[in-house]
């Protein structure tokens, strides 16, 4: 049986290669989708970003959005990295005038600066680094470290999607799921073994 078509949405923000040399690694060849055409006709997308969420709006206000919002509705998986997680909500604090996909209710929010750890340390903004989250979720490992950087974070409104949560000041969630859909904070492609895993999850679910 031949391997599931997947694609890598260009949005124009991040580097897209880092995430097709860690699919290539998991034993597939992903194709770059730059158009609506084209990403209707995927079996599996990836939407990764990196950058600000106005940039990623004002790509997904035209007929790219659409096309993912119909992948999305038609069931087949979807993976979103990062600004491709934030994209699913209603809006950001980054850009509160440009909507999102909407695809999830909630916001998402900015880490407040002057922030604290456990040992009293001063955070800083954007969190970036190596960070342990705690799931339950099957394309994840419960305690494993990723790797993030982000300086805004999603707040579901339904408390049910939070496919795990993690710790900076205070706890938030590192990713989402309902259904075919599944995105996290964290970059699989920069998380060595634990985030490779999720890329080989994600290719066999």
């Amino acid at each position: 049986m031949s391997a599931p078509s997947i694609g890598i949405v260009d949005l124009g923000l991040g580097n897209l290669h880092s995430v097709a040399q860690a699919f290539v690694r998991a034993g597939v060849a992903p194709a770059f989708l730059e158009t609506p055409e084209a990403v209707r006709a995927a079996d599996r997308l990836v939407v990764p970003g990196q950058g600000a969420f106005r940039e990623c709006a004002e790509v997904l206000a035209g007929g790219l959005g659409e096309a993912l919002v119909e992948h999305m509705r038609s069931g087949r998986p979807y993976l979103g990295i990062c600004l491709g997680m934030q994209a699913l909500f209603e809006g950001s604090d980054e850009a509160p005038a440009l909507p999102g996909l909407g695809w999830f209710e909630g916001k998402v929010r900015r880490f407040p600066d002057g922030a604290r750890g456990p040992n009293g340390e001063r955070l800083k903004v954007p969190h970036m680094g190596w960070n342990q989250i705690e799931t339950d979720h099957p394309l994840l490992d419960d305690g494993a470290w990723y790797y993030f950087v982000h300086s805004y974070y999603c707040v579901p409104d339904d408390p049910s999607v939070v496919a795990a949560r993690c710790e900076y000041g205070a706890p938030f969630c590192a990713a989402v799921c309902r259904d075919n859909v599944f995105a996290c904070q964290f970059h699989p492609e920069k998380s060595h073994h634990a985030g490779a895993r999720v890329l080989e999850r994600f290719l066999a679910a």
